[in-house]
């Protein structure tokens, strides 16, 4: 069963099809990660519950855990007024980053204070 019509007529897609994923831990707004979607994962992810992506890399379906254990569970799934990004909302079960980190935002801060 493909994504229902009425949600698909409002995304707006890059030129290969695909929507940003924001991923947001539901209870305390901390963000863990960004991901790509297209119809079929969010058709997937609306219907499992399961997070589920498509790799640009691996240019495949991904749930979010399925070989690492580090799952997400999904709360609630929104679309930002312009229909050009997703957010998901999900109970992050271990680490998000695929480095082990928590989030994929850990690693790299590039300016911690705002401007000197």
């Amino acid at each position: 069963m493909p994504l229902d019509p009425e949600i698909a007529a409002r995304l707006k897609r890059t030129p290969d099809g695909l929507v940003p994923a924001i991923v947001q831990q539901y209870d305390t707004g901390e963000v863990l990660m960004l991901a790509w979607m297209d119809d079929e994962a969010l058709h997937r992810t609306l219907t499992t519950g399961r997070a589920t992506y498509w790799s640009r890399s691996r240019r495949e379906y991904w749930v979010k855990g399925a070989t690492s254990g580090n799952i997400q569970l999904v709360k609630q799934v929104a679309l930002d007024c312009d229909g050009d990004t997703i957010l998901l909302k999900v109970d992050q079960v271990g680490a998000a980053c695929h480095t082990g980190d928590r989030t994929c935002f850990d690693a790299d801060v590039l300016q911690a204070n705002g401007p000197s």
